[in-house]
């Protein structure tokens, strides 16, 4: 009831202060896993609600269509629901609108160096830039046409990757967070200074 009368006043919960997209080609396999795995790790270091997650695909092949059913059946064993997510592709007002854009391999990283417009103030990099465990290992590859352990793969380099990547992001929200915020001054009250009689 409490909740419920919050949202009817508009006091729920602030906007998120930071956003990350998660991009592979047809967002379908990888990049709906690792939005999913990082959503989890954000919500359980109380994150979830300052830090927004999202993914898209470099090309439109499966766009609105829901994650594969072998990514979401090997996620939903770990814990992880894909279900809600459609896929879609990365358009230029990404590359503004979030702070980091993580690609899943060398070639979406190309491609997102490429297509990144004029004003972009995304941090483009690998998502394997943040592992630890497999840290020697510069890609998460496609499972697509391979077999289960493929689709295991890719959460165990997800959820390393993510992992890591989380304190470095608590770690910025804490830098934004002291930041001195500005405030802008408000309307002056008109001066009188006309002699007294």
């Amino acid at each position: 009831m409490k909740q419920r009368l919050k949202r009817w006043l508009g006091l729920g919960a602030p906007p998120p202060l930071m956003q990350v997209l998660m991009v592979c080609s047809g967002n379908i396999c990888r990049s709906p896993t690792a939005e999913a795995v990082l959503r989890a790790r954000l919500d359980r270091a109380g994150l979830g609600d300052r830090i927004a997650v999202d993914s898209a695909g470099t090309h439109g092949f499966h766009v609105k269509e829901p994650p594969d059913p072998r990514a979401q059946q090997h996620a939903r064993q770990r814990g992880y629901d894909l279900s809600p997510l459609r896929a879609r592709r990365v358009v230029g007002e990404d590359f503004v609108r979030f702070r980091r854009i993580l690609a899943m391999d060398e070639g979406h990283l190309q491609w997102l160096q490429e297509a990144a417009p004029p004003d972009a103030s995304a941090r483009v990099e690998l998502l394997m830039n943040h592992a630890a465990r497999f840290g020697g290992q510069t890609e998460v590859p496609d499972p697509y046409y391979g077999s289960a352990a493929d689709f295991e793969k890719v959460l165990d380099l997800v959820e390393d990757a993510c992992d890591g990547l989380v304190p470095k992001l608590a770690a910025e929200l804490q830098a934004e967070l002291a930041r001195p915020q500005r405030v802008e001054p408000g309307p002056r009250e008109p001066r009188n200074d006309r002699p007294k009689a």
